[in-house]
């Protein structure tokens, strides 16, 4: 039955229409950092089993390999854009406007965004609106919103540790930094009466408080490289890092995850929607492409396969939080059918 369902999946594939040639044998995969250990891992066991050149696999940030994708059709633009939240509807209109026509959507499952530090380092048991209170640019403050006043933890709740705010996190081209903001920063925001009231009488002004990071050094741009950031943390015990569930499971022994809101971030607490901060994984395949560049329908058909997006697959190994069986079957089955994404879609939440 895989294997019958697995040809069902590439015949369906196949049925494309012509698109623009793409003299190119080697698949092209960018985007998100949170996603590439999976896309990785996808890539190694598609070599393996396939006779097929393996998948080059770029990190390059959600915002980022979507520009890339989008921006047209040929042996110069990728075939595959991993990202950590939804393509936003500028993006498939700038897919549009460069000729590209047809965007495969294929939800791969769910990741939770954590703030982990050293083991070494004390406990950070926070809220969303602590969370908020220490990296938003403006605070409120006896009914005003001003610069952030807050330099320690204890600043803010004496029962934090008492250790300057640092926490390194992704620059604004990462999908993991546009979701900790509209989940974690918007979720604390909403919490304070006055900026609650705000999000009623101006919602453009509220958007504006609560996505506007500190820029005087409590919060660092630390790049794409989540690895990097594990290194950081390592060295500096009090510091605290943004990154994808996926990276702490790797690092476990030496990193804690702190819990948000009493709910620590675990794959059983992420995966039961219990944990607060949490989001869906996305890959975006380019349908002018397919049949184009040798491999693609193979490759997608590895990523949904059971034995690797399932719940006993080797991707929850690496720390992705599968999506539920039913739910796998209709992404499998749209991408079999080469569904496409559109505005409409995208307009609404997923």
């Amino acid at each position: 039955m895989r294997a019958l369902a697995q040809l069902v999946f590439v015949s369906g594939m196949s049925l494309i229409a012509a698109s623009p040639a793409v003299a190119r044998d080697q698949i092209r995969i960018v985007g998100s950092s949170t996603v590439f250990p999976f896309a990785t891992a996808v890539a190694e066991q598609f070599a393996n089993g396939a006779s097929f050149p393996a998948p080059v696999v770029e990190s390059t940030g959600s915002g980022g390999g979507l520009k890339l994708f989008c921006s047209g059709v040929g042996t110069n633009t990728p075939d595959i854009a991993n990202s950590s939240r939804r393509i936003k509807e500028s993006e498939l209109e700038a897919c549009r406007a460069n000729g590209v026509d047809g965007v495969i959507e294929v939800k791969i499952g769910f990741d939770g965004i954590v703030l982990a530090s050293s083991k070494k380092g004390p406990t950070f048991e926070l809220t969303q609106e602590q969370i908020f209170l220490a990296l938003a640019k403006q605070v409120p403050v006896n009914g005003k919103l001003v610069a952030n006043p807050y330099k320690s933890w204890n600043d803010i709740d004496p029962k934090l540790p008492a250790t300057k705010i640092e926490v390194l996190g992704p620059p604004p081209t990462s999908g993991t930094r546009d979701a900790f903001v509209e989940l974690a920063m918007e979720g604390g925001a909403s919490k304070i009466d006055m900026l609650a009231a705000l999000a009623k009488s101006d919602k453009d002004a509220f958007t504006a408080a609560a996505h506007t990071l500190r820029e005087d050094g409590a919060y660092i741009e630390a790049g794409e490289n989540d690895n990097l950031i594990v290194q950081k943390l390592e060295a500096n015990p009090n510091a605290l890092g943004i990154f994808g569930f996926s990276f702490l499971d790797q690092n476990t022994d030496k990193l804690r995850g702190n819990p948000v809101g009493g709910v620590e971030p675990t794959f059983e607490k992420i995966s039961s929607g219990e944990y607060g901060i949490s989001r869906s994984l996305y890959f975006y395949v380019k349908k002018p492409h397919v049949n184009k560049v040798p491999g693609i329908v193979e490759y997608v058909a590895e990523f949904m396969s059971e034995r690797a997006a399932g719940e006993e697959g080797y991707l929850a190994d690496k720390g992705l939080i599968p999506l539920p069986t039913d739910e796998l079957k209709r992404y499998r089955t749209d991408a079999a059918a080469l569904r496409t994404v559109s505005t409409v879609d995208v307009a609404s939440k997923p």
